[in-house]
Formats: C-alpha cells, structure tokens, sequence
C-alpha cells in the first residue's frame, strides 16, 4: 500500500456571511494554490468536496472554478463527519493506485440542512442536536458526579484557544460565570456550552509519497484511520455516557500507526458541545472513565494547547463539511511547528477525531511527521 501525505492546505476564515457555497469553497481552495504556486493542477487526479449543501454538481463546478480537470469528481456528505470521510476517501484513491494527487474541499453555510436528520423519527419534535446533547449531559453528569460548573471549563478553555486562531469565528474569552449565565437553552444546556454553525471552508491537497518529494520539504503522512458506524438514530446508542464508535474507531487508528494513545502529542477532537469533550478523551483512552474534566481542568489551569488547540468545534465554529478538515489542517501545521500562538511543544504525533449525530458514527486520524 502507498504511503498518502499531505502536501498542502487552505483555509478561510470562519464567519456569518451569506456566502453561496461556491465561492465559499473556491476561497480555501485559491487559498492552497496561491501559497503553492509551484503545484501542477494537470497531476491533480481527483477532487472531492466535503459538504451537507444541497447545491447539484459541486465538485466539477470547483474543479472548474480552479483550472482542474480531475478523472475523478465527487461529492461525500456524512452530517458534521464528512470531512474526515472525505480525506479518508482520498487517501483510499491513492493508496489503491487509482490517483496520485487528490484535493479535498469542505464548506458549509452557516444555515446547512444537515444540522438536523429528518431521518430519525425516533427523535419526534426534539430533531435539533442540543436535545442528545442535554441527554449526554445528564446521563455524563449523573453517572460520575460532574457538576454544571466543571463542564463549563470545556468551553472556557477552548474560547480562550480560539481567541489565538486568527480563523476563528469567536473572538472572545469567557469565564465560567459568563458559560453559566448565558442564556439557558435546555436544563442541562446554556448557549456557550454548545459549538455554532457558521460559514466556512478549508482544503487540503493529498498525495502519493512519489508526488509528496515533489512538492513537501516536511511531509506529513497519514499513517492511522479508524472508523466505525454504530447506527444513525442516536437512540440505538449503547451507553449514553461514553461513545462506542469513537473507542473503536480510536482503537483502530492507533493500530494501524503502531502507536498507543500516550504516544500521541496533540490532538483535535469534536467538541460539539461542552461534555463531549471529556466523552471523547475517555472514549479514546486519553484517561479513564470519569476522569475525563479532571485532564480538562489540567489543561486549563496550566495553558497546555493539547487537545484542540484551535479551539474546538466550541471556540473555532462549526461548519459542518469544512470542520474535519479544519481540524487536520490544525494538527498539520502543529506537526509543522506552525500554528504560532497555539503551536504545542514540538509534536511528532497528532489525532483527529471527527464525528457525527451524538456519535453513531466516528472517524480518528492519526498523523506524523
């Protein structure tokens, strides 16, 4: 199997534009190009987009709007986990031979049908994710004696992170008063416990390891993937306090990059709303059940970019098709020692986890130097 690196990225800023998504997407990726001039479109093979629009035909129109003409075009949509599929799709294409070079574009509106699945009648009138969120949130809460206030400092932390990201939709910090007095959306739910939908987009190019001397000095390679699908209707969920496709889904990335959790020095993680964090570091291994605020409040307290040194889905907004490659764009650039204000101390080996409605599904990346 091939070795896939990554050779380049884009990205825009994270805003409330009304934006079409076409040019949201041409942005990021003009972006990639004109920081890469040196890149020959003629060997692009493929270019997917990651997105829950319902715009027709965007692939070829980007494939157009950017002077490529790819054998392959294609759309990839997977709710708030299309992203990662996406890239996962790409790395797939060229490790099987069938391309070389694949670019890879997500984008949202700010106002995307796929926040809510229509699908899951099981939810009846409570289709908006802020219902599994409080669900999750009682049941985490309840189950290992987590307070309101504890759970705040997900969003606390990742805020003040997010105001070192010149891409972030959020500018400010906040204190876990101002979490706790922002206005109360369920009873186990405020406003600043929960990520926004915006508008915006990011690219990234993947290539070969032939293609990859070519155009990286410090190539990045993907060397772990994980995935799994529990269900669609997060009522079929086993536990309501932890996430079973994210502990599978991390398992087998790390397998696959002969690495264990400890061994991983950064990591982006989808923190949809505040207590999925600490679900997701269980989930993944990063510590034990129930432990999960305690490495948050850590972090907090001792300024450690570890876990999601953009800031989060929380702090970085959330538009749904561009957020999992916004991410890996994040753990590029912190491999890269390049993420300036945020840049962790000298990582070699970094995680994404990206995943959709109440994590029925989860995909986990590992990435290295």
């Amino acid at each position: 199997m091939s070795k896939v690196g990554i050779a380049a990225y884009g990205k825009i800023p994270f805003t409330k534009d009304d934006h079409k998504i076409e040019s949201t997407l041409h942005k990021s990726a003009n972006d990639l190009f004109q920081k890469n001039p040196e890149i020959d479109k003629k060997e692009i093979d493929a270019v997917l987009i990651s997105t829950n629009n319902n715009s027709k035909y965007l692939s070829p129109i980007l494939s157009e709007m950017s002077g490529i003409q790819p054998k392959i075009a294609h759309s990839i949509e997977s709710l708030c986990n299309s992203g990662t599929n996406s890239i996962v799709s790409a790395f797939s294409y060229i490790s099987s031979g069938l391309a070389d070079m694949v670019l890879v574009s997500g984008a949202e509106r700010y106002d995307s049908p796929g926040q809510i699945l229509e699908w899951d009648n099981s939810r009846g009138e409570f289709k908006h994710p802020i219902f599994w969120a409080s669900i999750f949130s009682k049941s985490y809460k309840e189950k290992y004696n987590i307070s309101d206030e504890e759970l705040a400092i997900v969003s606390v932390k990742n805020h003040k992170q997010a105001s070192k990201n010149p891409n972030a939709l959020s500018k400010k910090t906040y204190t876990v008063e101002d979490v706790m007095n922002s206005k109360k959306l369920t009873d186990d739910l405020k406003l600043l416990d929960c990520s926004r939908p915006c508008t915006g987009s990011a690219s990234i190019l993947l290539a070969s390891e032939e293609i990859m001397k070519k155009y990286a000095d410090s190539p990045i390679w993907i060397t772990g993937i994980g995935q799994k699908t529990t269900s669609a209707g997060f009522t079929k969920n086993t536990s309501l306090s932890s996430m079973e496709s994210t502990k599978i889904a991390g398992q087998s990335a790390l397998n696959m990059s002969n690495h264990n959790i400890s061994e991983i020095d950064v990591a982006e993680v989808h923190d949809a709303f505040s207590v999925c964090e600490p679900m997701i570091l269980e989930s993944l291994g990063f510590t034990d059940p129930g432990n999960g605020m305690d490495m948050i409040k850590n972090l907090h307290q001792t300024n450690n970019f570890k876990i999601n040194p953009r800031g989060g889905l929380i702090g970085c907004g959330h538009p749904l098709g561009a957020t999992g490659i916004s991410q890996t764009i994040e753990i590029i650039e912190q491999l890269q020692n390049n993420a300036e204000s945020r840049q962790t101390d000298n990582p070699k080996t970094g995680l994404i986890h990206n995943m959709s409605a109440a994590a029925t599904s989860s995909t986990v990346l590992v990435l290295e130097k």
